[in-house]
This record gives structure tokens, sequence and C-alpha cells, in this order.
């Protein structure tokens, strides 16, 4: 039975689009009616397929951005400009489509309520998709472990589900703190610069689980400034992307 489950993950279905939602000028959701979804664990990822008539296919990995428990796969695509796949996704994708995809894939990168915490989460960028589905779980289980986001991004305008976001800090277990790199509106007083090592001084709990996602050089230079302040290497899960053409 274990054995048919690992393989029926890694077969291509169609889901029905169902819903999608901007959530910046260059970032949508997609929301999908899954009939034969397994379940995923907050953290996991799904690759996307698509064919064109002429029978070439391009193939792409999201991070699932829905929690185990809600209705509806979400995946969150940023369109690139030069990509094969997002540019698809994000502009031309309708209601009604279908979309082919398989999953869910991986099993490191993921969190779920009974593992505790503290739970610090860092995300570059797009690198935040995984780390909401582990927040939207917590709110789902009602969860009181203490969790704290770092957010980079380059301005507030390209932060990623922010009303959310907003919401969600108002719960007093959960910090959620942003970097702008690029850009700050008049009378920010948040943090203005790269993740470093002295900011994950002052964002760190000292010990528990810490997941971070982004760009490739983002998570690197995290999860070495997180094991300078004191965090065990195997408390320190990394997933992190790079140029794939989108």
């Amino acid at each position: 039975m274990a054995r048919t489950a690992v393989l029926g993950r890694l077969i291509w279905q169609l889901g029905d689009v169902a819903e999608l939602l901007e959530e910046t000028p260059r970032v949508k959701t997609i929301e999908l009616d899954l009939p034969e979804w397994p379940g995923h664990k907050a953290g996991q990822h799904v690759d996307v397929r698509l064919t064109a008539e002429d029978g070439y296919q391009a193939q792409r990995s999201y991070s699932i951005a829905s929690a185990p428990e809600d209705e509806r796969l979400a995946i969150t695509v940023e369109r690139l400009d030069d990509g094969e796949v997002s540019p698809y996704l994000a502009e031309e994708l309708m209601v009604g489509d279908k979309l082919e995809l398989r999953g869910p894939i991986g099993g490191y990168f993921a969190w779920g309520a009974g593992q505790g915490g503290p739970l610090l989460l860092v995300g570059g960028g797009s690198g935040v998709v995984p780390l909401m589905s582990m927040l939207r779980h917590r709110a789902a289980r009602g969860s009181r472990t203490p969790a704290r986001l770092l957010y980079s991004t380059r301005s507030l305008d390209e932060v990623i589900y922010r009303s959310e976001l907003d919401r969600l800090g108002t719960d007093e277990d959960l910090d959620v703190l942003y970097t702008l790199t690029r850009s700050q509106p008049p009378g920010w007083t948040g943090y203005a610069r790269r993740v470093d090592e002295e900011m994950l001084r002052e964002v760190a709990f000292g010990d528990g689980l810490a997941f971070v996602c982004g760009p490739t050089r983002f998570v690197e230079a995290v999860a070495d400034g997180l094991l300078a302040v004191g965090y065990a290497p195997e408390r320190v899960k990394t997933e992190r992307f790079g140029p794939t053409g989108g």
C-alpha cells in the first residue's frame, strides 16, 4: 500500500482552474480543484507541465501555497519575462482551464503542527510561498507554536500575500517582519537591508526549527548566518531556486 501511494504521487493529473488571484503585478495565485489529489504536507511542491499544439512540452516545479487543510490546491507563480511557463500561467491561464500537474513532491522541506517549534521562517521574494503554506497550516490547526516570519523583498508593493500576512500577524504568537531592500515607504521603521547575521541574531529564537527559502545566494547566506547565531545544522531546512527559464 505504501509503495502504491508513493507511485501514485508521480502520476500526472488534470486540475480545473477554479480561481485566479493577483498577489502583485507580477505574481498570481492559481487555485485548482483536483478530485484525485492525495493530500500534501506544508512545504511540498508540484510539477506543472504545459503541452503545445505541436507536442512540445515544458515543465517547472512550483511550491504549494495552500495548507493541507484547504479544499483547493494553490500554487503561486511569479512571471519571468523570458520564461517558458510562468508567462502563460500568470497572464494567459483562465478560470475553467485545465492544468496538468503531479505531486506532491518532497518531504525534507516540510513542517507539520505536531513538530512544534519555535518556528523561524525566512523567505526571499517568491521563496515565501512554501512558508505561507506552513503559516496557513499552523492557523488551520489552531497551533500556538511560537513562529516568526522574516520576509525579504525589494519593496512593500512586492510583498506577496500582504493583506493575509498582516491579518495573521495579529496572532500574539506570530511575528511577521519585512526587510525592504530597494525602496521603503515614507515613515518606514522596519528593516531596510539584505538579511545579515546581525538581523538574524535579532529575530532568531535561539533554538527550535528554521526554514529558509529563496534564491540560491540568499538561502546560502541566511543558512550560514543561522549557524553563526547558534542554530544546529540539522535544525535548519533549506530550499533554493536559481535561474531555470521560468
